[in-house]
C-alpha cells in the first residue's frame, strides 16, 4: 500500500469514529482541526479515492509559455540538437523568444525526456579570486584539433588564450606543437586584445615552458622570453590540477561542442578562415557567470571607464 492510500485508509477510519462522536472529539482523537474533519466528511462517498489528495495544479497559468514560444524553443532544439543549450536559446532569441535561460532549458529537457538526478554531495572547491578588470590574468592552453576534421590527414593544433574577467577568448590554429608556435601565438594575442596584459597562465606542457625538464630546466623558451620582453608576469599552475587553468579548459570543451563537431577543413588556412569566422560569432554567445552578458558586451563596460 502506497503513503496516498495509507493517508486516505486513516480519513476513513476517522469518518468511522466520526459516526459514534462529535466533531470536536474526533479532531482531538486524530490530531486534526474541526475544519479538516468537516472537509473530508462532505467530500467522503463511500469511496477510498474520494479521501484522497486531489491535484494541486493551477487550472490555469497565466504565464505560462504560448504555443508559439514553445514551437520556436523546438524548431531550435531540433535545428542544434545535441549541441550547446546556450547557443540555443541565443539562436532561438534571436527569432524573437525572449523568455529566460531556465524556463528554454526546463522546456527543452522536456523534449529530451530528460529525468532529474537524485544530487550528490560535492566536495566544496576553495574560494578563488576573480580577476578585476581586463588583462590582469590570461590563461592558456592547447587543444588538438579531432582527427575526424582535416581531410588531409595531417594534425593540427588550436592554441586558446582567455581572459579570467571578461572571459573573452582569442584562439589560433598552428600545424605544430612546440614552443615556437606559442611565441607565435603570444605576439597574434598581443594584436587581438584591446587592453594590455599583467598576467599570463599555463600548464606545465614543454611548449610553454622547460621547467620539468631535467637537461633545459634553467633554459628558458621563446614562448618564456616572448613574455619577459614584453614585462609580463608568467605564472605555471601545479602538476596534474588542469582545474586550476579550469576557465580555458571549459572554453576547450565548449568549442568541442559548438564548433568541431561539424568541422571538415581542407588545410591549415581553411581551418583558420572557419575558426576565425566562429571566433567573431561565439564572442556574442551569452555566458550565464557574466549575468548572461557576452565577453563583448562585458568589455565595452570596462573600456568605457579605463
Amino acid at each position: 500500500m502506497d503513503i496516498v492510500t495509507q493517508e486516505a485508509s486513516h480519513r476513513q477510519r476517522m469518518l468511522k469514529y466520526l459516526e459514534k462522536h462529535s466533531v470536536t472529539a474526533t479532531a482531538i482523537r486524530y490530531k486534526m482541526s474541526r475544519k479538516a474533519v468537516y472537509k473530508w466528511k462532505s467530500r467522503y462517498d463511500g469511496t477510498l479515492a474520494s479521501l484522497k489528495d486531489k491535484s494541486r495544479t493551477p487550472h490555469n497559468s497565466p504565464k505560462a509559455q504560448r504555443e508559439d514560444e514553445i514551437k520556436l524553443v523546438k524548431n531550435a532544439w531540433v535545428k542544434d540538437k545535441g549541441n550547446d543549450k546556450l547557443v540555443m536559446w541565443y539562436n532561438a532569441g534571436q527569432k524573437g523568444y525572449n523568455r529566460c535561460y531556465q524556463t528554454f532549458l526546463r522546456t527543452v529537457r522536456k523534449l529530451e525526456g530528460y529525468e532529474k538526478k537524485s544530487k550528490k554531495t560535492k566536495k566544496k572547491p576553495q574560494e578563488y579570486k576573480r580577476a578585476e578588470y581586463p588583462g590582469q590574468k590570461i590563461q592558456i592552453d592547447v587543444k588538438y584539433v579531432p582527427s575526424k576534421c582535416p581531410s588531409n590527414g595531417k594534425k593540427y593544433y588550436q592554441y586558446t588564450a582567455i581572459d579570467e574577467c571578461t572571459r573573452l577568448p582569442f584562439r589560433q590554429m598552428y600545424d605544430e606543437h612546440s614552443t615556437y608556435s606559442s611565441k607565435l601565438f603570444l605576439e597574434e594575442m598581443f594584436k587581438y586584445y584591446q587592453f594590455p596584459i599583467r598576467e599570463a597562465q599555463t600548464d606545465n606542457g614543454t611548449e610553454f615552458t622547460n621547467a620539468l625538464l631535467v637537461v633545459k630546466a634553467k633554459h628558458k623558451t621563446l614562448f618564456e622570453n616572448a613574455l619577459l620582453d614584453n614585462e609580463i608576469i608568467y605564472h605555471r599552475i601545479q602538476i596534474a590540477t588542469p582545474r586550476h587553468n579550469g576557465k580555458v579548459e571549459r572554453q576547450h570543451r565548449k568549442d568541442e561542442q559548438r564548433f568541431y563537431r561539424k568541422l571538415k577543413m581542407h588545410s591549415l588556412e581553411d581551418g583558420r578562415r572557419q575558426l576565425k569566422a566562429y571566433q567573431e560569432k561565439a564572442k556574442h554567445y551569452p555566458i550565464i557567470t557574466l549575468g548572461f552578458q557576452s565577453p563583448v558586451q562585458l568589455l565595452e563596460k570596462y573600456l568605457g571607464v579605463m
